[in-house]
């Protein structure tokens, strides 16, 4: 094969993909970043994943790890390194049914495991989109359309197989390697390469999914009018709002509603509240399968189609001054795309140390996200007047790192545990995430 290093290991012949291979374009870059990596390898097995991690050592590259999806922050590719794309492993297994204890495969992307266990009728709260990979969600957080009544996806993890730095093969549980259970469940991207994880999932088929179209005031108020129906909202409903800006200079939130009930009468119970947010512009709900929500529609190969930047926080109030500066963000010369989470319910519940997720008293989270030509200096400036209300931020979203990321995704006594663990399981820092400039 055209390119490929002669002193690759033989248990990766044909699996190693270099820039003169024809699949190159294909396996170069996530779905926001172009990346030129010096070989992407396609393992089919965790010795597979051995192999290449030890081949990366002994030369020197530095490694990325891709699960098979979008990939918002950039972190699965680079330039000159070699990537490891886990794409082949994606297999989703019920394992007891009776448990709801199901085995998902890194590889796999969230629109397969939700149509493998479709059947069953289970569910794992995930991303909002199909195409997302589970090995990124599930060793950072996992907020998705179930998050105020399922957690976050770390919080349902009941063991990982890691393949660590060094090519070792571990599995991860409570009784055995504890610690790096521990680190794999939030800030797993330094401590090992995750390939499979055992996650209980939730009893689930159909979800109310709703959407409305809410007008926007300059001082933000409509914003502090949805937290404060979240923060009184039950379990079952979860939203995503984002702001756009209109033709004729006003804001308006585009509200995406899922409550995680079959029920007529309590899918429009949950939702009624939403209708005092604003002036409803445009609504619409229905009762859909959850598998409508990540669907195989979405799936599709990720090629730098999308270049952007994205940063991220979190609030534990929609403050006057928070959402102020979120409309004028958005609604700027060059704007910024923001996007919120509701976060509380479910994700308040483990203990802030269960987890390398630690943030488990906010209740909103924010993500900014800008493009070309000037995505580095709009966000930047979108971003400067929010940051004095943010507290902490989400490691899956952030794609523009500074000196102080690291403690804002792993705050105080976390972040010391994380890095004496990352030390531990990675001395040479083979996996240390390396920030994109």
């Amino acid at each position: 094969m055209s390119g490929v290093p002669g002193d690759a290991p033989a248990e990766l012949a044909g699996k190693i993909v270099t820039p003169g291979d024809s699949r190159y374009q294909r396996v170069r870059s996530t779905y926001t970043t172009v990346g030129r990596p010096a070989q992407v390898v396609l393992p089919e097995s965790a010795q597979d994943v051995a192999a290449a991690l030890r081949f990366a050592r002994d030369r020197g590259l530095p490694v990325a790890v891709r699960s098979g999806g979008h990939g918002l922050a950039g972190t699965g590719t680079n330039d000159g390194g070699l990537v490891i794309d886990l794409r082949a492993l994606n297999r989703t297994d019920v394992l007891d049914r009776r448990t709801r204890m199901v085995r998902v495969e890194a590889g796999a992307r969230w629109a397969q495991v939700a149509q493998a266990l479709a059947p069953h009728g289970l569910a794992v709260s995930s991303g909002d989109h199909g195409n997302v990979g589970v090995g990124g969600i599930a060793t950072g957080g996992g907020v998705g359309w179930l998050v105020r009544k399922y957690g976050l996806t770390v919080d349902h993890i009941r063991a990982v197989e890691v393949v660590l730095a060094d090519g070792t093969l571990v599995r991860a549980d409570a009784a055995n390697e504890p610690d790096l259970l521990w680190v794999m469940r939030g800030a797993g991207a330094g401590a090992g390469v995750a390939v499979a994880f055992e996650i209980e999932a939730m009893e689930l088929r159909d979800v109310g999914h709703a959407q409305l179209v809410v007008a926007v005031d300059p001082a933000g108020e409509t914003l502090r009018r949805w937290a404060d129906v979240m923060a009184r909202a039950p379990r079952e409903l979860s939203t995503e709002l984002r702001l756009a800006s209109q033709h004729d200079g006003s804001t308006a939130a585009v509200i995406t509603a899922v409550v995680t009930s079959g029920s007529v009468p309590v899918v429009r119970g949950a939702l009624e509240p939403l209708l005092q947010v604003g002036d409803v512009l445009g609504q619409q709900a229905r009762i859909v399968a959850y598998t409508d929500l990540v669907s195989p529609l979405h799936l599709h190969e990720n090629t730098g189609q999308m270049p952007a930047r994205t940063t991220n926080g979190l609030l534990t109030e929609m403050s006057a001054g928070a959402a102020r500066a979120l409309v004028r963000a958005s609604a700027a010369p060059d704007p910024v795309l923001v996007q919120m989470r509701s976060l509380g319910g479910a994700t308040h519940d483990p203990d802030p140390s269960a987890t390398a997720f630690a943030h488990r008293h906010q209740n909103v989270l924010v993500i900014g996200a800008a493009f070309p030509p000037d995505a580095r200096d709009t966000l930047r400036t979108g971003w400067v007047p929010l940051a004095p209300y943010l507290d902490g931020a989400y490691v899956n979203f952030e794609s523009a790192p500074d000196g102080t990321t690291f403690d804002r995704f792993y705050p105080g006594p976390t972040g010391a545990r994380v890095a004496d663990l990352w030390k531990r399981y990675d001395p040479e820092g083979v996996l240390r995430p390396r920030p994109r400039v």
